[in-house]
């Protein structure tokens, strides 16, 4: 599939992709345009001058996680743990095999940045997988990329042997004493495996399911070698740091919050699409360059970080900053980065009826409060929806909710109970109104006699 193609494609579904300039500050998605994802592009953008960099000064792995971790960057798929202390837990003098793995099984619904960030710049993301497998001392790795974009799997197999061609992979990289083999391997559409250890099952040829914890990958991983695990966006944001110091990537976001975010602004806004812009900007500031909620609506709600993330109501929403702390601070998560925008046309019950049943379709299964519990969750919002509602739904919801989080091997469990929490919590009127109004039709049949009063009223 060519440019052109791809970008009908968005164009064809609404979303403005990252092409609209409206970024602040962009280092992942800068000088984009569609077209220039080749190795030549790449390079006259400063491409791997961050690795020739590293190789040419003889700049220590202990050096390179030093200004990772001075950066404050942190883990962009979505639990935000510190990038260098995660890369710094990789055991140094491990005798045998170790391996790098990037995370870029983008499933969580409204997250589309990934995917750009592999069809439209995937040369920043090889190398900035080359720089941690170099700190970390590994010399084989993997792209794990998500089934459902198949074309995006092979255009980055193309940009890999751009990159093997030009020196950059394989043995003694750029004359170096440095190996590092990466390949890229594709899903097939299974939202579990985006949890980093049902990833791994897949990657190994298994069936994707989370494996209990501990051990952890940083040990026992791929193979059960020590492995290392990290969002594709994250990989992508290595070489601006390499190029310009932790200081300065710190110094573009807040502090605990370093350098840009890429969010996916979705749902009742103008001009849908990914925007970059540093960590720590206002949720005002990004719905104004999403064109604000739809043309004569009010802002009702958000999703701050993809489906799992619990919903808040918009006078909370805005007095948020796009940041870990503050959206954590206000009850929910930055997760992905997917911006669901609600407008006051939404109704919440059939929101989290969508929600819930997403959850019941992608359980793998294994954990039975996961199992179990989503088809509960989904079935007693359906029944509230269909107009079925008991009084007692309610509390049902929130022990159905209270017995899946915590309890599950991988976080899809507490994905499914959050959202279900957040949405009672914040608009529980909303799910009162309908049960009421489904007790209200029991009390008074169809058909029922009317009484004399009644009538000559």
């Amino acid at each position: 599939m060519n440019a052109a193609q791809v970008l009908a494609q968005f164009q064809a579904t609404g979303v403005q992709t990252c092409f609209h300039g409206r970024h602040i500050n962009p280092q992942i998605y800068a000088g984009l345009d569609g077209t220039n994802w080749r190795l030549k592009d790449y390079e006259a953008r400063d491409g791997y001058k961050a690795l020739r960099k590293i190789l040419s000064e003889g700049t220590t792995p202990d050096q390179v996680i030093a200004t990772v971790k001075e950066s404050a960057l942190r883990g962009r798929g979505g639990a935000g743990f510190p990038t260098g202390l995660k890369w710094s837990f990789m055991p140094r003098q491990f005798p045998g095999q170790k391996y790098l793995v990037c995370n870029s099984d983008e499933g969580e619904p409204g997250t589309c940045k990934d995917r750009d960030l592999l069809q439209f710049n995937p040369h920043i993301v090889i190398e900035g997988m080359i720089i941690a497998a170099y700190a970390m001392g590994t010399d084989v790795g993997y792209n794990y990329i998500h089934g459902e974009i198949f074309q995006t799997y092979q255009r980055f197999e193309e940009a890999l042997e751009e990159a093997r061609a030009a020196g950059y992979l394989g043995d003694k990289i750029l004359g170096s004493e440095f190996n590092f083999q990466l390949h890229a391997a594709h899903g097939f559409g299974a939202y579990i495996c985006g949890e980093e250890t049902a990833l791994l099952e897949s990657l190994e040829g298994k069936k994707g399911q989370p494996r209990f914890k501990p051990p952890f990958p940083a040990s026992f991983g791929l193979y059960g070698k020590p492995t290392t695990i990290n969002n594709t966006e994250t990989f992508a944001a290595v070489p601006w740091i390499i190029r310009n110091g932790g200081q300065a990537y710190l110094a573009c976001g807040k502090p605990n919050n370093g350098g840009t975010k890429i969010y996916s602004v979705s749902g009742d806004v103008e001009l849908p699409g990914n925007y970059e812009v540093p960590l720590g900007t206002p949720f005002t500031k990004l719905l104004e360059l999403a064109g604000g909620v739809r043309k004569g609506r009010q802002l009702k709600a958000v999703i701050p970080g993809g489906s799992s993330a619990p919903v808040l109501p918009a006078q909370i929403m805005n007095e948020c900053t796009m940041d870990y702390d503050s959206i954590a601070k206000a009850g929910s998560m930055l997760g992905s980065g997917a911006v669901i925008v609600m407008d006051d046309t939404r109704c919440m019950v059939e929101s989290l009826k969508r929600l819930s049943y997403f959850y019941m379709h992608e359980s793998c299964g294994q954990c039975t409060p996961c199992r179990e519990g989503t088809g509960w969750l989904w079935r007693v919002v359906d029944r509230i929806h269909t107009g079925h509602g008991k009084p007692s739904d309610l509390a049902l919801l929130d022990s159905v909710a209270d017995n899946i989080q915590g309890r599950t091997i991988c976080a899809l469990g507490d994905a499914a109970a959050m959202p279900v929490r957040a949405m009672i919590k914040h608009f529980r009127p909303e799910f009162e109104a309908m049960i009421q109004k489904a007790a209200q039709s029991t009390a008074q049949p169809q058909g029922a006699p009317v009484s004399t009063e009644a009538r000559s009223a």
